[in-house]
C-alpha cells in the first residue's frame, strides 16, 4: 500500500467514525462543548435542577496540577454567573466513575479555587457531575445526589461541595430522560434538544467541523505514533512500536474513559488483544 493509499483510507475510516459519535464519547463531547456555553448550560439547568442558571465560562480538557502528587485533567470545568463551579465528568467504564474518584476530583477543585490568605469562606459551592453509560450505582434512579450530612440529625452539613451521578441508561419523557437519549444519538436529527443536534450537526455535517474532528483523530494517531518511536528509540523500531501502542493502551484503559472496542480502533489492534492487555 502506497503513502496515498494508506492515507486515503486512514481519511475514509475517520469518516466513518465520526457517523458513530455521541456526546457520550468523551473526545467528541468535550469538542462539541469547547468555548459553547450554550450546550453546558443546558446540561446543568436540567442535572442540576436549576433553570435560570446561566454558565458564563466553560473550559475543555482542563489540567489541574498537584505539584507533590497525582494531578487530574477535567472533561468540563463551567462556570455560572453565581460563582459556582462545575465539573462535568464523561465516563463509559465504571472503573472511571468511582467514589473516590469524585471525592478527589471534588478536592481538587477545592484546593486551586483560594488565593493565598483568602478567607475559607470565600471557597465557592462546588458541583462534580459524573455522566455514565451505566447505571454505576445500581439504584435504577436517573440522577443521584451526594451530600454530607451530620449524622443523627439529618440534616446536611452545609459545606457547599455537591456530587451527583447521572444514570446514562435512563430513558422516560422527563427532561433528563430526553437528555440521556440525545447523549447516545448519533443523528442530530432524532435529537430532542436543538441547542445539541445544532452542536453535533456542526461537527457531523458541515466541512469546517468535520475537518476540525478529522484533525482531532489524526492527532490521536500522531500521539500513539510518537510513543511508538520513543520506545522504539531504545528496543528497535519494530519492537518499540509494538511497545509504545501498548503502553498508549495500557494508558487508555487506565482513564476508563474509553470502550474496548474504541481502544481497539484507534490502536489497531484486535479486540481480542486489547482484552489480554486489560487482562495484565
Amino acid at each position: 500500500m502506497t503513502a496515498a493509499e494508506w492515507l486515503d483510507r486512514q481519511r475514509r475510516e475517520d469518516l466513518r467514525r465520526l457517523k458513530g459519535f455521541r456526546l457520550i464519547d468523551d473526545d467528541f463531547l468535550t469538542k462539541c462543548f469547547e468555548g459553547e456555553t450554550a450546550c453546558i448550560q443546558l446540561v446543568l439547568r436540567i442535572v442540576l435542577e436549576i433553570p435560570d442558571l446561566e454558565v458564563v465560562d466553560v473550559r475543555t480538557q482542563v489540567f489541574v496540577e498537584n505539584l507533590l502528587n497525582r494531578s487530574v485533567r477535567l472533561d468540563v470545568l463551567a462556570t455560572d454567573s453565581a460563582g459556582r463551579k462545575m465539573n462535568v465528568e464523561i465516563q463509559r467504564s465504571d472503573k472511571g466513575a468511582g467514589r473516590k474518584r469524585a471525592r478527589y476530583n471534588s478536592s481538587m477543585m477545592d484546593a486551586n479555587l483560594l488565593r493565598k490568605g483568602e478567607d475559607f469562606e470565600a471557597l465557592p459551592e462546588t458541583y462534580v457531575v459524573f455522566i455514565t453509560e451505566h447505571d454505576v450505582i445500581g439504584g435504577r434512579q436517573p440522577l443521584y445526589r451526594v451530600e454530607r450530612y451530620i449524622s443523627g440529625s439529618g440534616k446536611r452539613f452545609g459545606d457547599g461541595s455537591h456530587i451527583l451521578y447521572v444514570n446514562g441508561a435512563y430513558r422516560d419523557e422527563t427532561p433528563i430522560g430526553k437528555l440521556m437519549h440525545d447523549f447516545f444519538c448519533t443523528d442530530p436529527a432524532e435529537m430532542y434538544y436543538d441547542v445539541l443536534a445544532e452542536r453535533v450537526r456542526f461537527f457531523k455535517e458541515s466541512r469546517e467541523g468535520i475537518a476540525i474532528m478529522c484533525k482531532v483523530m489524526e492527532d490521536m494517531r500522531n500521539e500513539s505514533l510518537k510513543e511508538g518511536r520513543k520506545q522504539g528509540l531504545k528496543e528497535g523500531l519494530e519492537q518499540g512500536m509494538k511497545q509504545g501502542i501498548q503502553t498508549t493502551v495500557f494508558r487508555m484503559l487506565e482513564t476508563g474513559k474509553y470502550a474496548l472496542e474504541e481502544i481497539a480502533e484507534i490502536s489497531g489492534l484486535s479486540l481480542d488483544e486489547v482484552k489480554k492487555l486489560q487482562a495484565k
